[in-house]
């Protein structure tokens, strides 16, 4: 009777252990989507301030005042020389108004012809400079980028915490109801605390010491204004701090949900359910 028993409560405890391992799992695939969603679109942030789509700073846009300018002086000196003809055309009329009216005619010809010559020359179109090609921007500000970069940052702890944290339960669970897999969600858990130790902004307490995969509008500006100045050496510490450490980010995480995923087929397995 007391094996019964016994038996019967190792099955209870073994269905309640299974019960909580489904609910930890479904929380445990909805804070990865988030977590690597989140991640993505951090380094879509770096990628749009770095390849010039968002500017950090408000340029003066002097393309078009120097059209105007140059149309302004084009116009100007149009009408200078129309006026220098006409006044030229007038004096060399009052200085030959004693020859014969042959030779005054002969010069009015000439200086219409002149005139001519001149007005046409101007009506013609000048040769326009050849227009640079204008960098496409996106509507979105700086400002706004740094907003959602900040909203970005919070769900992005809140949730690797979460995703961590998760990993301890499951270990806990998986040890109490000996469900088996236990190297599989050690190893994941482990992966995942390693990955939130990396993702954190140790940058904000310990500047100038260690950094964290974790970056915000104001460091990414100040970074990417200091490596157009700075040579090979700062440029190759600029993409190591914003693509190499996120990518280890990245493969960390992706390395604990599969040995997780591992740990769920192995406890699956020993329960004879597939």
């Amino acid at each position: 009777m007391d094996e019964y028993q016994d038996k019967q409560g190792s099955l209870i405890d073994t269905t309640d252990c299974l019960e909580a391992v489904g609910v930890l799992r479904g929380w445990k695939n909805f804070l990865f989507i988030v977590v690597i969603l989140c991640l993505f679109l951090l380094q879509a942030c770096f990628w749009a301030v770095n390849t010039g789509h968002v500017k950090t700073g408000d340029e003066a846009d002097s393309a078009a005042s120097a059209v105007l300018w140059e149309g302004a002086n084009l116009g100007t000196e149009n009408d200078a020389d129309r006026a220098g003809l006409f006044i030229l055309a007038a004096v060399k009329g009052a200085e030959e108004s004693k020859n014969s009216q042959e030779q005054v005619v002969a010069e009015e010809d000439e200086i219409r012809a002149a005139a001519k010559k001149v007005a046409g020359d101007a009506n013609e179109p000048t040769e326009a400079a050849p227009e640079k090609p204008k960098r496409r921007h996106f509507a979105i500000t700086f400002q706004k980028l740094a907003l959602a970069m900040r909203c970005f940052n919070f769900v992005l702890v809140l949730a690797a915490v979460l995703y961590c944290l998760t990993m301890l339960f499951i270990l806990k669970v998986s040890l109490l109801g000996r469900l088996g897999g236990v190297n599989h969600i050690c190893r994941a858990f482990f992966l995942s605390l390693v990955m939130v130790v990396l993702l954190l902004p140790w940058q904000k307490f310990f500047g100038g010491v260690v950094s964290g995969a974790m970056f915000t509008a104001d460091e990414l500006s100040k970074s990417f204004e200091a490596v157009k100045a700075g040579d090979m050496s700062d440029k190759i510490l600029y993409y190591l701090r914003y693509t190499v450490y996120w990518l280890l980010v990245v493969l960390l995480l992706i390395l604990s949900h599969v040995r997780s995923c591992r740990w769920a087929r192995a406890t699956l397995r020993r329960l004879e359910v597939v």
